[in-house]
Formats: structure tokens, sequence, C-alpha cells
């Protein structure tokens, strides 16, 4: 594909949608808008739909490149398991595939932790980089969050928008209890990311989380001053990155609460965040 770049590092106006072949992935993709180029990467068990309105909110001025991962919706899965640093590495394959040098990437839940590894593996292609109710091991979640995970099923999911948007757009609709349980392996599969590759990261980082997400807050105020926050300002200098933690805000549940609930909130926070100029 042409590279379609302008100046200022913005990309002109790209098809709508495509496949990219990835190895023996082909990873679905959708473009939105134009400008300077982000991609959004989707929670576990989503598609890009289910992001919500977060998505032409951004688009309004970035070019927004949002993918489905492997085995979630229009990407069939593959014969390996889910990982987050596979998740990163299709991240950057496709992000060569499409030419776009470098860019911002924005990531919820899993995708968040996807975000995290495309920037300590392929810190050539992240810009700037926004964790959204994401850690770097498996104890930034809440201990009855993982006491949870070995009790899901299939049936869990049974009329629930994530199954109903999964049979909607999935090359194999039956494959639906096999989605369940590779992403419950990847949850119950404990991890910890060296502290030194998160102090690493050469990204402007934007960490956000709600105030009673499934992310621990202390975990978030951890990953913060690994990335230079936790200073006083006044006296210091302003660190590179920053922390907001929504008020009133959940991980997903019930509706209307959850981190992606928060429109307004979030487009308050990540467009300044992106647009602001890059430190020194």
């Amino acid at each position: 594909m042409a590279d379609g770049t302008t100046t200022g590092g913005e990309r002109a106006a790209q098809p709508g949608s495509g496949y990219a072949p990835l190895g023996d992935l082909n990873l679905y993709y959708e473009i939105h808008g134009e400008g300077r180029p982000l991609i959004l990467l989707h929670g576990a068990y989503m598609t890009i739909d289910l992001m919500g309105p977060i998505v032409p909110g951004l688009a309004n001025t970035r070019q927004v490149i949002a993918l489905e991962m492997q085995a979630h919706g229009r990407t069939a899965d593959i014969d390996r398991p889910l990982t987050y640093e596979a998740m990163a590495d299709d991240t950057a394959a496709l992000m060569r595939h499409l030419g776009l040098g470098d860019a911002d990437v924005f990531g919820y839940s899993m995708g968040g932790a996807t975000a995290l590894q495309v920037a300590i593996r392929h810190p050539s292609l992240v810009r700037k980089l926004v964790v959204a109710s994401a850690g770097y091991a498996s104890d930034s979640m809440h201990p009855e969050a993982l006491a949870m995970f070995p009790s899901i099923t299939p049936e869990l999911f049974a009329g629930s928008p994530m199954e109903q948007a999964y049979h909607r757009t999935a090359p194999n609709p039956g494959d639906f209890p096999r989605l369940v349980e590779k992403l419950k392996e990847l949850d119950m599969t404990p991890f910890s990311w060296p502290e030194e590759d998160i102090r690493g990261i050469a990204a402007p980082t934007l960490i956000v989380l709600g105030d009673s997400d499934g992310v621990r807050l202390e975990h978030a105020v951890q990953m913060f001053k690994l990335l230079g926050g936790g200073v006083m300002g006044d006296l210091a200098g302003m660190p590179r990155s920053q922390l907001a933690v929504l008020p009133g805000t959940s991980h997903y549940i019930p509706p209307g609460v959850g981190l992606l609930d928060r429109t307004d909130l979030l487009l308050a926070v990540i467009p300044p965040f992106l647009d602001a100029p890059m430190p020194d």
C-alpha cells in the first residue's frame, strides 16, 4: 500500500478496511479518519465495533487504524497460543505492511498489555503510548479477578454483546469456545515483565484506568513511577508520562460506568496528550 504520508507526520485518507497477510495470520484492520496515525488495540473477546464511540471520537482528528487480533472478530484463529508478545509482533507487522513508520499506539485491557509489548519489542515504531486498564504483571489485577478466571466458560457469554459480535463477524462462528479457552490460558498464565523493560520504554506514555477498574491503582502508580512519574513537577519538572484516573469508573460493567463508556473523559485526556509536542 502506498505510504499516504502528508506533512507533519499526518496521513491522508486510506481505504476503509482490509486484511494484512502476516504469515499464517490474515489480520483484519479498519482505517477511520485522517491525520497522524493512531493504532487502536481492543480488549479480550472484543471486536472493533465493541470499542464503541471512542473510535469515531478519536478519528475526528487522527487516522485511527483499528485491528482485530488473532481469533477475534474477522481475524480467524491460527495454530498458536494467544500471547501478548505474539499480538505485539502482529501489530508491528501490520504497521510495516501499511508503511506507517512510527505511530501512536492506544490499547485497552488485553490491548493495553499488547501495546506495552509493542513499545518494548518494537520501540522505533511507537511515537506515543496510551495504556488503558492494563499492567505489566498478572498481579496488576485484583486477586478476586485472578481467582475468577478458571471458572469462565463459553456459556457465561450466552447472549452477551461479545458472543453476538463474534457470531456476527467471525469467519468460523462455531469457534467461540476455542477463543474462550485460549483467553483463559492467557489470563491464567502468570507473567511479570522486568521493571527495567518498563523503565526503558522511550515513548511518552499515558496510563488511564478507572478508580474501580480491574487493574489495581497501586500497580498503575508503580508503572507511572517506572516511567518517570510520581515526582513534584514544580521542582523536578514535568515527567514525559502521565497518569489519569477516571472517577466512578469500572473496567467494563455494569453498563454505563465501564472505562469505554467514559468517552467524554477519554477524549478530554487522550487527544491533548497525543497532540502535545514531543518532549526533548
